[in-house]
């Protein structure tokens, strides 16, 4: 969940990637009707694969997210092409919905553009969900304990980019002989951890005011900071060969000082807040201001070229401070039962598992190449818990597995090194891989690790 945009003028970016066809096509009068049924369609596809992917999951006892992934990867470009996006390839003739909208009257000529508009506005939605899912997350979290483990969470979120990015790096130079720059990005994709992908799991397992959940989000926040200075750098390389040293130390200063400053914030706020809701007499009183706030500050890190979804956690987590954090949690948790699906559900329609396919010439050497990498990706975020010392009693595994997953983040890595042009096809299908495994593997593999914990926390309940 990078921007991109703001963060990198970079002229060897296609303009594509960052000019929103909502933005820059108006709809006609003829179309708006056909662009609108075009989103309610592929939010039927959502929410009913959204729902029987989690159904199914749990039935296998297995965390409901990873069966939203899953069902995305059904209903998307791999699979029934229910849900499939321009930015990835796609064209009008591949979706679904065009083909149904088109059985009702759609206009021929305006396929394109109803295709782009609809899907522009399914992933605004996306986005939307996870800034929502960050700022529930905030709010279950506790800005206290998080900042308890504040320097444990720092280790883990350098050691977490620090180690898979060099051994990465280093490992395709030297064993298959990659030039410089490449190895560079594809490096830098290894850094990357989905800090949304990892919370809902925690979330779902009760597990995130744990020390260990709280090390893991306080972690992935610090990871995403970090991740876009990396992101930063390489673009930098690839672009001129030089690092743009001015841009780096904004990012940094403008990182510390929004985290900094949002800690602060939360002890001259939470009255004037609280005040202000129980002065407002109509529907809505606690949670428009919150989600007021929320968005505001999502706005302000977007502004200052950081991630809006650090805005939204900074939100949740100045919100837990005050008296009404449990009525305002309850009153955000069916706002995010509507739109967090639609994140999961199009991160996993935008997986391509052709990549997966050993009968193409391209794919076997990405297959291999991208063996390395998998390797790499988990070993070298799964020592992070091993990184802390002095703590016994700590679930190290645990924290290991959580910074696994690569989700959206590792795809937009490979997406701006595709476009750029830094990536051959059988290095863009490695990372691509890599990303799938690390984001599919980490749910079963982190609900494995607190098996005892959560049985710990059962049996008084049970007794």
């Amino acid at each position: 969940m990078i921007n991109l945009a703001s963060i990198f003028p970079n002229p060897l970016v296609p303009d594509c990637i960052f000019t929103s066809p909502l933005l820059a096509t108006e709809p006609s009068s003829e179309t708006a009707p056909m662009v609108l049924a075009g989103v309610l369609l592929s939010l039927i596809f959502i929410y009913l694969a959204s729902k029987l992917g989690g159904e199914l999951s749990k039935l296998v006892d297995l965390p409901p997210v990873l069966g939203e992934l899953v069902a995305g990867v059904v209903v998307g470009v791999s699979a029934l092409h229910l849900l499939v996006f321009p930015e990835a390839g796609a064209v009008a003739g591949d979706s679904v919905v065009i083909t149904i909208l088109q059985f009702v009257g759609l206009n021929p000529e305006s396929t394109e553009e109803v295709f782009a508009l609809s899907s522009e506005v399914v992933s605004v939605l996306a986005e939307i969900g996870v800034i929502i899912l960050l700022f529930e997350i905030g709010l279950e979290s506790d800005i206290r304990e998080l900042q308890k483990v504040g320097v444990r969470a720092a280790i883990v979120a350098i050691v977490g980019v620090v180690a898979p990015f060099v051994a990465g790096t280093v490992g395709l130079v030297l064993i298959f002989g990659m030039p410089t720059i490449p190895a560079v990005f594809a490096g830098a994709a290894l850094t990357a951890t989905s800090i949304g992908i990892t919370s809902k799991v925690l979330s779902e397992l009760g597990q995130l005011k744990s020390t260990e959940g709280q090390i893991i989000v306080g972690a992935a926040v610090i990871d995403d900071v970090l991740g876009i200075i990396v992101l930063a750098v390489v673009a930098s390389l690839a672009k001129t060969g030089e690092v743009d040293i001015v841009n780096l130390v904004y990012l940094i200063l403008s990182a510390t000082a929004f985290l900094v400053g949002s800690i602060f914030l939360g002890k001259f706020f939470n009255k004037s807040f609280v005040a202000i809701a129980e002065k407002l007499q109509t529907r809505g009183n606690l949670v428009i201001p919150a989600l007021i706030f929320a968005f505001s500050m999502a706005f302000l890190a977007n502004a200052i070229h950081l991630e809006a979804i650090l805005g939204a956690f900074a939100a949740g987590l100045v919100l837990d401070e005050t008296d009404k954090r449990k009525e305002l949690d309850q009153q955000v948790i069916p706002i995010a039962d509507i739109l967090v699906p639609i994140f999961f559900v199009s991160v996993g329609a935008r997986v391509d598992l052709s990549v997966l396919n050993p009968s193409s010439a391209a794919n076997r050497q990405g297959l291999i190449i991208a063996a390395f990498l998998i390797v790499v990706a988990i070993i070298g975020k799964l020592i992070t818990g091993w990184a802390i010392v002095g703590q016994e009693k700590i679930n190290r595994l645990a924290i290991g597995i959580g910074m696994i997953p690569r989700g959206e983040v590792g795809l937009v890595f490979a997406g701006i090194g595709a476009a750029s042009g830094v990536l051959d096809k059988p290095l863009q299908a490695a990372i691509i891989i890599m990303v799938i495994l690390t984001t599919f593997i980490a749910p079963p593999l982190l609900r494995f690790a607190f098996k005892g914990e959560e049985q710990l926390v059962e049996q008084p309940e049970l007794s």
